[in-house]
């Protein structure tokens, strides 16, 4: 079984003594520090393997980044506004990627390699990595959200998912059940996840029109796919079929909503299914429930348009400071490897960004939806790409939440006019 984050908060304590090493260390091995967020310790493993590999090149020293990606974004800008050389490797959030890259703080990508580490990789990831038309990351592994359902319910419902639904199809499966329907409404970037995947899957982008001027950026909220977006979060949420605390709702609240007697319906992360397996461990969840998870791809808006699901995951920049950024991007193409994508699979629970990873049969014994996972990391919808990100999705949090308060025919244009002050340096979050 893939180990669980239990132990991935010990890591910080590591961070605070590895931040102050350099990437040098006065002769010999030279030392590549890689940034890392935090997880079960399958970067730390993949750490040690690529240094085994290196035979004595380099090695590989993880430190260990705060929990949420905001703190995580925050140490490193810091840190490269700084010129710190010690900074060789960073798992970075696919979000902050246009950031770093517009800041000059990372460092080119070598033709050959871009080559190398984008072959059999899924779209998003690539697309992701990229900014101005040049691979300025290397893709690592790749994040989704699919619908969990329980067999039990969508076969009462009458839900053939087999099929493609819509959220009005799992609204009406609910009630008619009386089950939750799980999603995060959360003031957060899931509540951001959310809405980017609605107006994508509606048809739409965040952003209809990039500029590097922040004031030349023109948003897509205020559109047909904008609207249509807002018309399934309320309706998700005047379901009375959310959770009583679902404008608190993140991603575990709703997985232990749908562990819960009334779970029927939820869009989430992987995890979810080796959480539920883990809590069979300890005693606290019935095998019966789990045996009654099953995914599909994400709901559509729409019935005739497909989903466009949440991208998610961790892309590698090399810091532009470092003095071995030819060493740091060999370690890279070391730690994405197929093989050590495979293995950080079925440790951590993280899905790859290379395709071919999803028929090894050791992920397919794990996770048994790795097919609809890949299926919906073919579909998924990146975040909107600017180096802005930050302030449009605070400014969407703002302005979306709670879920129950949205309105087509207001939210829209008010988080447009909201966001785009904020953007022209008249607004402050």
């Amino acid at each position: 079984m893939p180990r669980r984050l239990a132990g991935a908060a010990a890591g910080v304590v590591l961070a605070s003594s590895l931040a102050a090493c350099g990437s040098g260390d006065g002769g010999g091995t030279p030392t590549l520090t890689w940034y890392t967020n935090p997880d079960a310790g399958g970067q730390a493993e993949i750490a040690s393997r690529c240094t085994d590999a290196a035979g004595g090149k380099y090695r590989i020293t993880p430190a260990v980044l705060p929990r949420d990606a905001a703190g995580q974004r925050e140490q490193l800008i810091r840190r490269l506004a700084a010129e710190d050389s010690s900074i060789d490797i960073m798992s970075l959030d696919p979000i902050f990627v246009p950031e770093f890259a517009q800041a000059g703080f990372l460092a080119p990508v070598p033709e050959d390699l871009a080559d190398q580490v984008t072959e059999g990789v899924v779209p998003p990831s690539v697309e992701s990595s990229t900014w101005n038309d040049e691979l300025v990351a290397v893709p690592f592994w790749a994040n989704t959200q699919v619908l969990w359902y329980r067999k039990s319910v969508a076969e009462a419902a009458g839900l053939d998912m087999s099929q493609p639904v819509t959220w009005d199809q799992l609204i009406q499966a609910a009630q008619d059940q009386d089950v939750l329907i799980g999603a995060q409404g959360a003031r957060a970037e899931s509540l951001t996840v959310w809405v980017n995947a609605l107006i994508e899957s509606a048809g739409g982008h965040i952003i209809e029109e990039n500029a590097d001027d922040p004031e030349d950026i023109t948003l897509g909220l205020d559109s047909e796919a904008g609207r249509r977006a807002v018309e399934v979060m309320r309706a998700v949420a005047d379901s009375g079929q959310v959770s009583a605390a679902f404008s608190t709702e993140n991603e575990d609240a709703s997985a232990t909503g749908f562990e819960s007697d009334r779970g029927g319906f939820q869009v989430n992360y992987p995890f979810v299914y080796a959480r539920g397996l883990g809590a069979v461990e300890a005693g606290s969840l019935d095998q019966s429930v789990v045996d009654d998870y099953a995914a599909a791809v994400y709901p559509r808006v729409d019935e005739d348009t497909p989903a466009a699901p949440p991208f998610g995951g961790i892309n590698l920049g090399i810091g532009a400071y470092s003095e071995h950024t030819d060493l740091a991007y060999d370690a890279a193409a070391c730690i994405v490897s197929e093989e050590n994508q495979a293995y950080y699979f079925v440790h951590d629970g993280n899905p790859a960004s290379k395709a071919s990873v999803f028929d090894d049969p050791e992920v397919l014994e794990e996770f048994p939806q790795a097919p609809v996972i890949r299926e919906s990391l073919e579909l998924a919808a990146p975040r909107p790409q600017t180096p802005y990100y930050s302030e449009v999705s605070g400014g969407i949090q703002r302005e979306y939440h709670p879920p129950a308060s949205v309105d087509p025919e207001t939210t829209p244009k008010s988080a447009t006019e909201f966001i785009t002050a904020v953007l022209a340096g008249d607004q402050l979050l």
